[in-house]
């Protein structure tokens, strides 16, 4: 079928070029979110890649009060605005609540939905209705093709710029599988589809900070299966510091390993296309 393009800052998201999506999991210090940047544009510039830069305002589903849940919206997003200005990406972050989605509205060029609250029709209507781009995380609890529904969703309110990502579902207890057949099922519903590789290799229940919390071994393996299978844009967690930083510190990839390892990615996509058309 034919897909959707979506259109993000004068990226056609869901065309032949890929994308990336990335930044710190979580707004930190300024220094922190203007080296990522600094450097995400440098890489974007050399691989021809076009980026949107994400960092969430505020992190709702930590596992305890005492891990960093992020700077709140207003702060937040004072941020992401000085980013969007400087470096000329488009921003996206989280939102949790209807009571966040104006106040975001007027800063981020794609509203996110996490994953966790995918199902939460108040929340999808009320950012659908902004009419801006609206990115549908697949819940890890939900079959890959029923991501249709919360689509239809947004699509209901007249607003058919749609993404869907892949982040791996729970199988088991504390571990995420990504099924590579989940790339084809969200294809099939015909709007752009990123594979959001570094939340895949997350592991619950093991402090994020912990090497063990991450299994960073699999990123080639996953990056290259996804992409060969077909997805339009990449989301990858990355900080200059990673071991360093106050969320998902086990899965985020060093901002500076990054140009390495999109090139072989690129080259998987640039192959897929060619096959494709």
């Amino acid at each position: 079928m034919e897909k959707q393009i979506v259109d993000v800052g004068g990226i056609a998201c869901g065309s032949d070029q890929l994308f990336l999506i990335s930044g710190p999991c979580v707004i930190e210090e300024e220094s922190t979110m203007m080296k990522t940047a600094e450097i995400l544009k440098e890489v974007s510039e050399r691989l021809d890649i076009p980026v949107i830069y994400k960092s969430s305002f505020q992190k709702d589903n930590r596992s305890t009060l005492d891990y960093y849940q992020g700077p709140g919206l207003d702060e937040g997003l004072k941020m992401l605005q000085k980013i969007k200005e400087q470096f000329g990406f488009p921003v996206l972050s989280d939102i949790h609540y209807p009571s966040q989605v104006q106040a975001a509205a007027e800063v981020l060029d794609v509203l996110q939905i996490p994953a966790y609250l995918v199902m939460q029709t108040t929340l999808v209507i009320e950012a659908a209705k902004t009419g801006k781009v609206i990115n549908l995380k697949h819940g890890q609890f939900l079959a890959p093709e029923n991501m249709a529904k919360p689509a239809a969703k947004v699509k209901a309110t007249g607003n058919d710029r749609i993404i869907l990502t892949e982040r791996g579902y729970t199988f088991g207890y504390n571990d995420l599988v990504v099924d590579p057949r989940s790339f084809h099922h969200l294809n099939q519903i015909g709007y752009p589809v990123v594979f959001d590789i570094t939340h895949s290799i997350r592991k619950y229940g093991i402090p994020s900070a912990d090497p063990r919390g991450g299994a960073k071994e699999f990123l080639p393996v996953l990056s290259r299966a996804g992409v060969a299978a077909g997805v339009d844009g990449v989301f990858i967690e990355t900080h200059p510091e990673p071991e360093k930083a106050l969320c998902d510190a086990a899965s985020q990839l060093c901002v500076y390993d990054l140009e390495a390892f999109l090139k072989p990615i690129i080259e998987i996509h640039n192959l897929e296309v060619t096959y494709r058309n």
